[in-house]
């Protein structure tokens, strides 16, 4: 990252600026983007997107009145515009008896944890122009490919600093590098896509561009010819690579805001066995080089690793300051925010602690069933847990991949499905939320 960033004096300034002004309190926040992506396909040079962005954000407080503004202008005559706009919004905008800074007492203190989320090198348009041909050829390379979708390469690196009236001040930065190619495979006049891609904080971490079009190739061939089935009831297993869709929604279920508002299918449960026993959700924000990494939450509140389900029981809500204050509890170092508007609720590194079978081990005990390996469309009903999702996959019989399936809806109540889930022990760390497979024993499937 260049120096340009704003500096801390920058940031003091405009919180003193704003207090002279008539705040109360106030935070301020500022965030420097650099990116570059290259796209091909068919092995030509397709795109190429460079982004640098700086932006300013200013919270002010009057009273019980808050307002947000933003500004990618960092000049003074912007930054007085900020603040005269700010503070004048706020003492317009309606009381919000919970609306205020983070309480000084849970504050993150300095020195703040290494986790090791920043990679300095730097890669030329042509080297990611290289790697994205790389990895589009691996996958056209695969027999049964028909077409190509594209390959992409790309870096981006940021560095993001929060500043308030009350004595926080810290900044860290991260860096992100991906990979991928999507291809289509072809076979009696099917087509079916299929694709990887990976993205990860280090460089020297990435696979073979090899590697990763040669999973993207394999993903296509085996979805090409896929059968409709009848509508049945039978054991489900979602890969890795989408069962985190079916547990995803625990985390908006559990979130202060949800809760505060009273539209979770949750709000009655805490203390109370909501996954299978002997299930843990293990939230960690100190997971060296993970992409959900964070010395302090974006109020600058202290974080801590905590299992946020323990043996099946749920054991916290995710708050913000906000939603904890609504709610008579603690801010337990979730908050997140954009450059715009108050911040919101959002986990760390989450995984589910795997099981002790492999996924052949899953599909040999189901006998027969079907394995999901792509998912679009899920629904929730937020009150009562309902849920639905299109799905494609791979039945299987005895135990042993049998034909692709495709156009089919699996259904069911999320209370009753996790307490029946069966985790697999294939659990890998690439994303914010991680998820091992896991087995359902019966599950309402709704074909042709």
């Amino acid at each position: 990252m260049s120096d340009a960033s704003p500096s801390t004096t920058l940031l003091h300034d405009l919180i003193a600026a704003a207090r002279t002004a008539g705040a109360d309190a106030a935070e301020a926040v500022s965030s420097e983007r650099q990116s570059l992506s290259v796209g091909v396909r068919n092995g030509v040079l397709e795109d190429v997107e460079r982004e640098e962005a700086r932006d300013l954000s200013l919270r002010v407080f009057v009273g019980r009145r808050q307002a947000t503004v933003s500004a990618s202008d960092l000049s003074q005559a912007t930054r007085a515009r900020l603040v005269e706009r700010a503070v004048a919004m706020a003492r317009l905008a309606p009381e919000d008896p919970y609306a205020g800074l983070a309480p000084q007492d849970r504050l993150a203190r300095g020195p703040f944890p290494d986790l090791d989320l920043y990679d300095p090198t730097d890669q030329s348009a042509q080297a990611l122009e290289t790697q994205a041909r790389e990895v589009e050829a691996a996958a056209m390379a695969v027999p049964g490919v028909a077409r190509s979708e594209g390959g992409h390469a790309s870096l981006s690196k940021t560095r993001w600093r929060l500043v308030t009236s009350h004595g926080f001040d810290g900044v860290h930065q991260g860096s992100v590098f991906s990979l991928g190619a999507g291809v289509i495979a072809e076979k009696d006049g099917a087509m079916e896509r299929g694709g990887e891609s990976r993205a990860l904080r280090h460089l020297s971490d990435m696979p073979s561009a090899a590697a990763i079009g040669t999973v993207a190739g394999e993903r296509a061939v085996a979805s090409v010819g896929p059968r409709k089935i009848a509508s049945t009831t039978a054991p489900v297993i979602f890969d890795r690579r989408v069962a985190g869709q079916v547990l995803s929604p625990l985390l908006g279920a559990i979130s202060g805001p949800s809760i505060a508002r009273g539209t979770s299918f949750l709000k009655d449960r805490m203390g109370q066995v909501v996954l299978a026993p002997g299930t843990t959700l293990i939230d960690d924000p100190f997971r060296p080089r993970g992409l959900a990494s964070t010395p302090y939450d974006d109020e600058g509140v202290d974080v801590a690793q905590r299992s946020i389900i323990d043996d099946g029981v749920l054991t916290t809500w995710l708050l913000n300051s906000a939603s904890a204050a609504q709610l008579g509890l603690t801010s337990t170092g979730h908050a997140s925010r954009g450059s715009a508007g108050p911040p919101g609720v959002s986990g760390h590194n989450m995984h589910l602690e795997p099981g002790d079978r492999d996924q052949a081990t899953l599909m040999a005990d189901a006998g027969s069933g079907l394995l999901i390996t792509s998912m679009f469309g899920p629904s929730l009903n937020a009150n009562t847990g309902d849920w639905s999702a299109g799905v494609s996959g791979l039945w299987f019989e005895g135990g042993q991949i049998a034909w692709p399936v495709s156009e089919i809806t699996v259904a069911g109540k999320l209370t009753d499905l996790w307490m029946r889930m069966v985790r697999g022990s294939d659990l890998e760390f690439r994303g914010g939320f991680n998820v091992p497979s896991l087995l359902f024993d019966a599950v309402a499937i709704a074909g042709k």
